[in-house]
């Protein structure tokens, strides 16, 4: 993961350097120049345009933060897949093993199982032995556990959610800055050098929204994904309770 970090910080550098390097070439402070190979290239060439006419430390720091924020998200995204099982199927397959006065096999049946649910169930079985209030609270403590392990990294996408627009917003007020700087430096108040300079200053406030919006939106179903789970959890905590109980009523007689 630093490995990644790193590529991605040194490509962003890379992007800010070319990107002064073109910005360079412009002959007029404040103004903006839009080439007809930019509109007939279509998106693409568009948001390259944008990118470039944009302040090149910002926008790079604001594609920075969508990078490693989609890093983020995928991951969880990737986890959370991995860890929904078809519980009931699983709980089938554990209440078939424990009629069958097989506890080792309902053991081997969870542990084998991927996701908090069916280690839940294994912490249970394991503790089958104890008093139910023992096995509750064993429950209990696992399924906090793992519902720390499935918000893991939650942290750090709301800060990049927070952090892209931030960055947005001081573009934009640095730029602003510029034109008025433009303003005093040629003397000259004209529609040409205030429009250009706010329009470059706002292009870093549009990438910044975008952004945050984009990382909004996997957050919110990163956040209904791990709601799932826990309601899986919570539902099956009961449902192994339920089969513990009846495997010692039924070993007591």
């Amino acid at each position: 993961m630093k490995r990644f970090l790193i590529s991605v910080l040194l490509f962003c550098i890379l992007a800010s350097v070319l990107s002064g390097d073109l910005l360079g070439q412009d002959s007029i402070p404040g103004t903006i120049e839009t080439p007809d190979s930019a509109i007939e290239g279509g998106l693409h060439q568009f948001i390259k345009t944008k990118f470039i006419e944009g302040s090149a430390l910002f926008m790079s720091t604001i594609a920075l933060s969508l990078i490693i924020g989609l890093s983020f998200c995928l991951e969880r995204i990737i986890y959370l897949n991995l860890a929904q099982i078809n519980t009931k199927k699983f709980l089938k397959e554990i209440e078939k093993q424990l009629e069958e006065n097989n506890v080792e096999g309902a053991k081997a049946v969870a542990r084998d199982t991927r996701g908090p649910v069916a280690s839940i169930c294994y912490q249970a079985l394991s503790r089958i032995q104890g008093t139910i209030d023992e096995i509750d609270k064993s429950i209990t403590a696992t399924g906090n556990v793992q519902t720390g392990l499935l918000e893991k990294n939650l942290s750090w996408i709301s800060l990049f959610i927070a952090v892209a627009p931030s960055l947005g917003f001081l573009g934009t007020v640095i730029g602003m800055v510029q034109a008025f700087d433009n303003i005093q430096q040629y003397g000259d108040i004209s529609p040409g050098i205030i429009a250009g300079g706010m329009k470059v200053a706002l292009i870093t406030t549009v990438g910044g929204l975008i952004v945050a919006i984009i990382l909004q939106l996997f957050y919110n179903y990163i956040l209904t994904k791990i709601e799932g789970i826990v309601n899986d959890m919570e539902d099956d905590a009961i449902s192994i309770l339920d089969l513990i109980t009846q495997f010692k009523r039924h070993s007591t007689k």
